[in-house]
């Protein structure tokens, strides 16, 4: 489900009601844990953290009038999802993240190449997801997407 808000504050105000603390709670934790540089806005309908166009000028491969996509998360209609795409592009930082899901999660992870997918808001593992979001910072994330596109 893509929303058509234009901010996160109007973005938040469409989660349904059963879901909105475990937003919130999964944006502070993002927000926190981030490297400096990053930037909140929206992206593809929904919540996002970016490169901007300041840091890297040449935006999105995709669309290069859009910034750097990194991070997205999203109150989809049977889950909540975390999109990082450093998981996506870098097969250590995705081994050590199903490394460390069961040490803080008893259920099974559900992803796919960068979405991970939690179908219970009570069982998002806030502390290992603060934990993925300081491990890259947004040159790391620069040179990882220019080594992955432009070769």
């Amino acid at each position: 489900m893509q929303s058509k808000a234009t901010t996160v504050p109007a973005y938040l105000k469409e989660v349904p009601e059963d879901r909105l603390a475990a937003i919130k709670k999964l944006r502070k934790t993002i927000k926190d844990n981030l490297p400096e540089g990053f930037k909140e806005t929206m992206g593809y309908g929904m919540p996002a953290y970016v490169v901007p166009h300041k840091i890297y000028p040449d935006g999105y491969h995709c669309d290069p009038k859009l910034p750097l996509p990194f991070i997205n998360f999203a109150s989809q209609k049977n889950f909540v999802a975390l999109y990082h795409m450093g998981i996506y592009a870098n097969p250590k930082l995705l081994a050590w993240f199903e490394k460390e899901w069961p040490k803080h999660v008893s259920t099974k992870l559900d992803m796919g190449k960068s979405c991970i997918r939690f179908k219970n808001p009570d069982k998002i593992p806030f502390d290992l997801i603060g934990q993925l979001c300081q491990k890259m910072t947004v040159e790391d994330w620069v040179k990882l997407y220019e080594k992955n596109v432009k070769n």
